[in-house]
């Protein structure tokens, strides 16, 4: 299929309606990727190649690759051609963030969704993590504790930590949604910390962390997902004495 043949199959649009014709030309560029079936870092076709084939300006173009680039399905850098972007969850990320703040979704709610898919992602790690996976699992966990004055500190080790789960759970498509919740989790994780106020429940906090990663480095998919359903229950247990759940 040509990119003209992948414009003509988008939805017709009249030659006057500008954002129709961004529109149809994103369709025909992402159709022009499957049928060739690129893949990360595959080049696109120029500007003016796909200006001239799809009898559109460069300026729409221009438009509908600066689109796909927001949407992080190509990459674009200065004085090259665009490519195929690697899978990225920066836009369902802003989306479930901006849900949150418009009040059309709870944390309670992405919670839930959390507990429900990283179960589940701790299960499959435990029985699919590699090595060095494993390692990575726990030394995030270790530094938990070795960190204990410093929050963002922790914060980020915990971060990284259910990442790697998802990740070692070889499903990037749970990857995909466990880092989606990381803009959201930024903001109701020094909550959530600043409510477990005694040294004790802090280190309760971190401890369980570290048993899971002890769970999943010994192949227990069993121990792993109870501990990892416990974590949560108590995570929304401190998110709802804070009062934002």
């Amino acid at each position: 299929m040509t990119l003209e043949d992948a414009l003509n199959a988008a939805i017709p649009a009249k030659p006057s309606d500008g954002p129709s014709l961004v529109s149809n030309t994103i369709g025909a560029i992402t159709n022009h990727i499957r049928t060739h079936e690129l893949g990360p870092g595959d080049r696109l076709p120029s500007e003016a190649r796909l200006s001239k084939e799809l009898s559109v300006s460069r300026t729409v173009v221009r438009e509908a690759f600066s689109s796909l680039a927001a949407m992080r399905l190509i990459d674009l850098k200065a004085g090259r051609r665009a490519t195929v972007a690697e899978l990225d969850y920066g836009t369902m990320s802003l989306v479930i963030e901006h849900g949150v703040h418009t009040e059309q979704i709870t944390v309670q709610q992405i919670y839930d969704v959390r507990r429900t898919i990283e179960t589940r992602t701790a299960m499959l790690a435990a029985l699919r993590r590699s090595p060095d996976e494993a390692e990575s699992i726990r030394d995030h966990a270790l530094a938990m504790r070795e960190h204990l004055e410093d929050p963002a500190q922790i914060m980020e080790h915990d971060l990284a930590f259910h990442v790697e789960i998802a990740k070692a759970a070889k499903n990037p498509v749970f990857s995909l949604i466990v880092g989606a919740f990381d803009r959201v989790t930024r903001q109701t994780w020094p909550i959530g910390w600043r409510s477990r106020s005694s040294d004790a429940e802090q280190l309760a906090m971190i401890q369980i962390h570290i048993d899971l990663a002890g769970s999943i480095v010994a192949g227990d998919p069993q121990s792993a997902r109870d501990l990892m359903a416990r974590h949560f229950d108590q995570s929304v247990k401190a998110l709802l004495t804070a009062g934002i759940a």
